[in-house]
């Protein structure tokens, strides 16, 4: 029979599967990659135990839970917990501090006959786990920062290596005012577990990990401060590639590839995206200047009219290129000015691609 534990670093080292018995307004808040959530209490009886704990005491809490947790409920919280079981039968149970809700869960599966194991300490220990790993591995996993323009290939170096962190990936976003994928973002807590479980899994091997230059923020999730310290005193490689073809590999990411994600290749999806890029760009009319921005919104009514006509994305190009040169080279040129080192490497996307395999062994890979 297996046991409890309190072995977490295992637990993410493996993925292993866990059951979230925690109220779904818990679970939104944040989890864990590999979490589902079942909950023993749903919102409301969550709220309501609340209360009669702060007024009359656990013991009276308890009752009520008793009280609430009707042979129907209870029959559907064992379906539920049964199904989980059965398809993860090498997975772990927790509530948010792996006490009374985990134990009852326990204990209602016992009565079935099946015995799962629970995390000690639940959530909040997994969680605080976490945390110090995320600032462990970053003061101590050596990094190189890939730094270049918008558009220069910079996530293509990142998706290819052996050894890297993507960012953009785990946040769902890539990190510009035109940046989202059309997927939902995670909430700050799970874009911080994620990041702190690849660099545990990272940190089983020698050899530099590569990570993308950010800013701050990568759509609605920041990244957490001990990374970003570590990011901006780490060695970095510059990427370097005329505007023209990070113009084309831009509308190839944010038009082409991104079409799918609003609905397939038909006039729908292609006024859904317009409508995406024309908000988008909106984020930017102060920077820009209000003429500015009308010229650029009409360049950009033109190319989504000819997307949803004839499904050529050629049109935007021009209108990437404007951006780039008249906003984020400079934006930018800026952050870059801020760097006290020189770049260990620059050169082309393919150039830069050379030099890390070459440098393999020299940075520990």
């Amino acid at each position: 029979m297996r046991q409890n534990t309190a072995h977490y670093k295992c637990l993410f080292l493996n993925d292993v599967p866990l059951l979230d018995v925690r109220a779904p307004v818990e679970f939104a808040r944040g989890a864990f990659p590999c979490a589902e959530n079942h909950p023993l209490l749903d919102n409301r009886q969550r709220e309501l135990i609340g209360i009669e704990y702060n007024r009359n005491g656990q013991q009276a809490a308890i009752d009520l839970g008793w009280q609430l947790a009707t042979r129907e409920v209870v029959q559907a919280h064992l379906a539920r917990w049964g199904n989980f079981v059965q398809r993860h039968p090498h997975g772990y149970l927790y509530c948010f501090r792996g006490g009374l809700r985990s134990r009852t869960t326990q204990d209602l599966l016992r009565a079935e006959g099946i015995h799962y194991p629970l995390v000690e300490g639940g959530y909040k220990a997994m969680r605080n786990y976490l945390l110090a790993e995320l600032e462990n591995q970053s003061k101590r996993l050596p990094i190189i920062v890939i730094a270049g323009h918008t558009g220069s290939g910079k996530t293509e170096l990142i998706q290819n290596a052996d050894r890297a962190l993507d960012l953009e990936a785990i946040a769902r976003h890539r990190g510009s005012s035109f940046g989202g994928t059309g997927h939902k973002q995670p909430v700050q807590v799970e874009f911080e577990n994620r990041i702190s479980i690849d660099l545990l899994k990272l940190a089983q091997n020698p050899g530099a990990v590569l990570i993308e230059d950010e800013s701050r923020l990568i759509g609605c999730c920041a990244l957490p401060p001990v990374l970003q310290n570590a990011m901006k005193g780490a060695p970095w490689v510059l990427v370097e590639e005329p505007v023209g073809i990070r113009a084309k590999r831009i509308v190839r990411d944010y038009v082409q590839e991104a079409l799918p994600h609003f609905g397939g290749t038909g006039t729908a999806a292609a006024a859904a995206l317009g409508e995406a890029l024309r908000s988008s760009l909106g984020k930017l009319r102060k920077r820009l200047g209000g003429l500015r921005y009308q010229q650029l919104d009409a360049q950009l009514a033109e190319a989504n009219c000819a997307l949803a006509q004839s499904g050529c994305s050629e049109a935007y190009v021009p209108l990437v290129v404007a951006l780039l040169k008249e906003y984020y080279d400079g934006q930018y040129d800026y952050l870059m000015k801020k760097r006290e080192s020189a770049p260990l490497f620059r050169g082309t996307r393919a150039e830069v691609n050379t030099w890390l395999a070459k440098s393999g062994a020299s940075l520990g890979k």
